[in-house]
């Protein structure tokens, strides 16, 4: 019987989340990917060779029916789950003065409604193997930026991980929020450039996502926040 610790990741097949599954299989986890698209799970399944600790899960972040698909598929596949990382997320880069409204809504429900919908629908696995709950915010919720909801919606990541927190400890669950700075990942492709300055890779953040996770039991690591250095807000 494999007993080896399993991790269900949102948003797993670019940037952080595919930088964390990586970490995690090269750990000896067996990890369950989500993503909106079958084409961009498989490819990101293929560059790995297809190994068989990797599960891909197509569906919507902010849908509860898809996220609980992928978290019964997962216990379905393993057995178990130990972790969660809440890592779905957009920005629409406009600003509540001069932005289109018209993405804004996706946005909210993604950033937001996604990591509550996915921390209700594996609450009761955790439960069970005393996992842990990982919550990808930004720097951008803890730093006001002038007309800027995405920053909004990282606020609320912000108090939504220390709310869970406060309700899930008494169950042996562990909530930790990554916050990071400026990172080169796909974030960025809406503006058509990087900004400039220093950033972090996404196996920067990833080692600090791993870390918390692989905490010894009874440790909680509560909040993370990593900026590239030179970045001073």
């Amino acid at each position: 019987m494999n007993d080896s610790p399993v991790a269900l990741i949102t948003g797993g097949a670019t940037g952080i989340g595919a930088a964390v599954a990586r970490q995690l299989l090269a750990a000896g986890h067996r990890v369950t990917v989500t993503g909106r698209t079958e084409a961009r799970l498989r490819d990101f399944a293929d560059g790995l060779g297809n190994p068989g600790e990797l599960l891909t899960a197509a569906g919507n972040a902010s849908a509860f029916d898809d996220v609980q698909d992928a978290v019964d598929r997962t216990l379905k596949a393993y057995g178990r789950l130990d972790t969660v990382v809440a890592n779905a997320g957009f920005a629409t880069h406009d600003t509540v003065a001069e932005g289109d409204p018209a993405g804004w809504g996706e946005m909210v429900l993604t950033n937001v409604l996604g990591p509550a919908l996915l921390i209700r629908a594996s609450v009761e696995a955790l439960k069970e193997t005393r996992g842990r709950i990982v919550l990808v915010g930004s720097v951008a919720g803890f730093v006001n930026t002038p007309g800027n909801l995405y920053g909004a919606t990282k606020w609320a990541v912000t108090g939504l991980a220390e709310n869970t927190r406060r309700q899930v400890t008494e169950f042996g669950i562990g909530v930790t929020l990554v916050a990071p700075g400026r990172v080169e990942t796909p974030f960025w492709d809406g503006l058509g450039s990087l900004p400039p300055g220093q950033l972090l890779t996404a196996d920067q953040i990833a080692d600090s996502v791993v870390w918390a996770i692989r905490q010894p039991a009874g440790v909680d690591v509560n909040t993370v926040v990593v900026r590239p250095l030179g970045q001073p807000n």
